[in-house]
């Protein structure tokens, strides 16, 4: 038997792809009655009825493949223009030198990298619901990171675990938590308190993990991952003598600007990721005029700072297939009901344990946070009534279901480790024992809150 490293995460995800079609054949088809909430498609609780059965035939199973890509079209080319716009802001050489020029400046201070830009990071993630936005850092973090001595692991993993310690603690998340809280009828952002008490605690913990990881490799280079940043290489790097020009500067201060552009839309303007996309494509214009390249340059170097991110934008849309199997076979929802009839027969002590469960599942195929409180909230929220639960609790599972997950299902999470060069099943592996702790948490938090009866109701 191929060990796990051995194989390919496309193999992966076609095996589970065929599963599914096959599950179309054995599980009753059935379908919620939904309505318009707030531009949201959401289902009626009560309104489940069985329909005829719909499975997947062989050719429906290779036609998913690309309806999954198209259906994922707007996150792939996202991907793909986050990727072009770094090589061209990669050839103008202003990265280079501002992270050599980094480098020199932390000197031995270069452990509080670590800490320090997790903050920020799960600050971000939390408050604002940061997650595809970061991706954009990860292409200074990890070669800076591999300039200070440690990997191109630790670098990736500052960046998008900070992120996901923010996103699944959700203080004020308003994608997450803020529509789910709105879906169960809470008063907006209740039960911060608790939260906070998670967001640290999450943290802290996060921090260790990659802390320690960080320290091994310091003091044993070969212990690291470093993907596709040679070691070798940033050392010849940082002994060329790179200048840190003043041409350097303007381009690195209009990423900021960009970035801080970026942060003000998604507040106050709800941008997404076709706005966010269409201001890289600009930010890469004005840093290859400022960093003298020619157009035929500028095209190449976007060429090939998008092909670097190919395979992570591919895993995307080949994953998305799986929803299209379930939604097309009319067996998603059929899922949905019978996991809640599971989770009201639990002991009323595991019952939230259930929810959560259930919540992270379902994030397996919905990696939507936004689509999937929308799809199991006006379930769970009755639920909660039914078997004596709080609905701050169940709103509590579904933000662990979804957020803890984010950094290990087919999406961004893939895309990032992608722009370092590491493999996604290397990142499962090395990721998996941070990912059991979190859930030990996420457990005891969602059973200490129905112990205290969380939330307003």
């Amino acid at each position: 038997m191929a060990k796990l490293t051995e194989i390919n995460v496309f193999v992966l995800l076609l095996a589970i792809l065929a599963i599914c079609v096959v599950f179309t054949y054995i599980v009753p088809s059935g379908e919620y009655a939904r309505v318009e909430v707030n531009g949201r498609s959401v289902v009626q609780s009560d309104s489940f009825q069985y329909t005829d059965a719909s499975p997947i035939s062989f050719m429906g199973f290779l036609n998913s493949i690309h309806t999954g890509m198209v259906d994922s079209a707007s996150i792939m080319f996202f991907v793909l223009i986050i990727g072009g716009s770094y090589g061209i802001l990669s050839a103008t050489g202003a990265m280079e030198a501002f992270i050599v020029t980094l480098a020199r400046t932390l000197g031995h201070r270069e452990k509080w990298l670590i800490p320090i830009m997790m903050l920020f990071f799960a600050a971000g993630g939390s408050l604002i619901g940061m997650f595809e936005e970061t991706l954009p850092y990860i292409a200074i973090l990890v070669p800076l990171a591999v300039a200070l001595g440690f990997d191109a692991m630790t670098g990736a993993a500052i960046v998008l675990l900070g992120a996901s310690v923010g996103f699944t603690s959700a203080v004020m998340n308003p994608f997450t938590i803020g529509i789910a809280q709105g879906i169960a009828e809470l008063p907006p952002f209740s039960g911060m308190g608790l939260r906070i008490v998670i967001f640290i605690v999450m943290y802290l913990t996060a921090v260790a993990f990659v802390y320690r990881h960080a320290m091994k490799v310091k003091k044993n280079p070969a212990l690291g991952i470093y993907g596709s940043y040679d070691p070798a290489n940033i050392d010849q790097m940082m002994s060329k003598g790179v200048v840190f020009e003043r041409r350097h500067k303007v381009i690195l201060t209009c990423f900021m600007l960009n970035m801080v552009t970026i942060a003000i839309g998604v507040i106050e303007f709800g941008w997404y990721i076709t706005e966010i996309a269409g201001l890289f494509i600009l930010l890469g214009a004005i840093v290859g005029i400022i960093g003298r390249l020619s157009a035929n340059e500028m095209v190449d170097a976007f060429m090939k700072g998008a092909a670097a991110l190919l395979a992570g934008a591919m895993i995307i849309g080949v994953a998305r297939a799986i929803v299209v199997v379930l939604n097309d076979g009319h067996i998603m929802d059929t899922i949905l009901y019978y996991s809640a009839y599971m989770i009201k027969e639990l002991p009323p002590s595991l019952t939230a344990v259930g929810m959560l469960g259930f919540q992270t599942l379902l994030s397996f195929v919905i990696p939507s946070g936004s689509g999937m409180a929308a799809l199991t909230m006006p379930i769970m929220t009755p639920l909660s009534e039914l078997v004596g639960i709080t609905r701050q609790t169940a709103v509590l599972a579904y933000q662990f279901g979804d957020g803890i997950s984010n950094i290990i299902i087919p999406g961004i999470a893939v895309a990032g480790v992608g722009m370092a060069g590491i493999s996604y099943i290397r990142w499962l592996k090395w990721i998996f024992p941070l990912i059991m702790i979190q859930y030990g948490i996420a457990i005891i938090a969602v059973i200490v809150a129905h112990a205290i009866g969380y939330g307003p109701f």
